[in-house]
């Protein structure tokens, strides 16, 4: 029995990731990227550091009901500050570290879910 759920083909999938570099519906791209099942964005952060609720602003945006933030080879702590200002949007945060982030995104994607990755680079 087949249980591989079918996925639309316009759908943007997370084929693979390896350092400095993601692989999206056969697409390479060489830096942080936004993930939305319609669309792949460049993002301009390129550390933690970098992050706050304008950065992450666009889940809102384009109303993902959660967001997995994909934080390079390792989950960090977000400031309650960026959690508090997408909760006000209507979007869940979810950190993780960006392999997990990957993954989680396919599986939400694919259960038809209003998903949103935005992945730092694992190295």
């Amino acid at each position: 029995m087949d249980i591989t759920p079918i996925i639309p083909g316009d759908r943007k999938i997370i084929d693979g990731y390896g350092p400095g570099l993601f692989r999206i519906s056969g697409e390479v791209y060489r830096s942080a990227v936004w993930v939305f099942p319609d669309e792949v964005r460049d993002w301009s952060v390129t550390s933690v550091d970098q992050m706050d609720a304008d950065s992450l602003s666009l889940a809102g945006e384009k109303q993902a009901e959660v967001l997995l933030l994909g934080m390079g080879p390792k989950m960090q702590l977000v400031p309650s500050a960026v959690k508090q200002a997408l909760r006000a949007q209507g979007v869940g945060l979810e950190p993780m570290d960006t392999g997990a982030a990957c993954r989680t995104y396919n599986i939400l994607m694919a259960e038809g879910r209003r998903v949103a990755a935005a992945l730092l680079p694992i190295g």
